[in-house]
């Protein structure tokens, strides 16, 4: 996978999760980036908030390991920035739309990928003591909806559903890696380097949405985002900036079975 910018690459029949097994790579000071694990089944595959990933064998299922910032390696406990995650959705969207022209992906905060308003794809990013990050990528690039258990399907899409055919994973690779790569390393010298790309892909500006933190709910207006990465609604009580959060009540989060 040299042509993907990789220094190492890994592929699997079957693991419990690529995040577990890039984890081990990233712990190796000696292995050389970036890396990337890729596995045609996954047993353990997961997103946030103790949420479980499905897809059907044969879909992209990746995790990749990059350096971090200094100022993430400086950290006692190091987290890759917080805008890293919508710049990996704004460079997965963007080769989505290269290599399959007839959808239209859209970034959906703070880590899907959408395509006629269900989910295509998931995003989650992860920090490791030694100051590597990894990026945990899952996108319905095989199967069908009518594969996934209920209630994930009325809830997710395949590339097969949109296009009528799978997309092959290496031929998204070869396009996805380099722009994140050179994304990642734009944002790196200036926070702002993604903000209008993302804007030009955002599936929320403009609509209503709410957001859960805890017990908590926030509803408002979609406005985009903030250069830091943040989630700007205008709200019954003036405009806030959201940090974190899901766009998924605590109790639709889907946890296997």
């Amino acid at each position: 996978m040299a042509r993907a910018g990789l220094a190492t690459f890994e592929h699997h029949a079957a693991v419990g999760s690529t995040m577990e097994r890039a984890r081990a790579l990233a712990q190796d000071a000696a292995c050389p980036l970036p890396a990337a694990v890729v596995a045609d089944t996954q047993s353990l595959g997961r997103g946030q908030r103790g949420a479980r990933w499905w897809q059907a064998p044969g879909s992209l299922a990746v995790s990749v390991v990059v350096e971090a910032t200094r100022e993430a390696q400086a950290q006692a406990i190091p987290a890759p920035p917080a805008v890293w995650s919508l710049a990996c959705g704004v460079a997965l969207a963007e080769s989505l739309a290269a290599v399959a022209p007839a959808i239209e992906p859209l970034v959906r905060w703070p880590n899907d990928i959408e395509a006629n308003g269900r989910k295509l794809a998931g995003i989650l990013v992860e920090a490791t003591p030694g100051g590597r990050a990894i990026f945990g990528i899952g996108v319905n690039t095989t199967g069908s909806c009518g594969d996934a258990p209920p209630p994930l399907d009325k809830k997710i899409v395949t590339l097969p559903d949109l296009t009528g055919s799978p997309l092959p994973r290496e031929r998204l690779l070869v396009d996805f890696l380099p722009r994140l790569f050179a994304l990642l390393a734009a944002t790196a010298v200036d926070p702002e380097a993604f903000v209008a790309r993302y804007r030009a892909r955002c599936g929320l500006d403009g609509h209503p949405v709410t957001v859960f933190r805890g017990d908590e709910r926030l509803t408002g207006l979609c406005r985009g985002i903030a250069a830091d990465g943040t989630l700007v609604l205008d709200t019954s009580s003036g405009r806030v900036h959201v940090t974190s959060g899901s766009l998924t009540h605590p109790a639709d989060i889907w946890r296997g079975g």
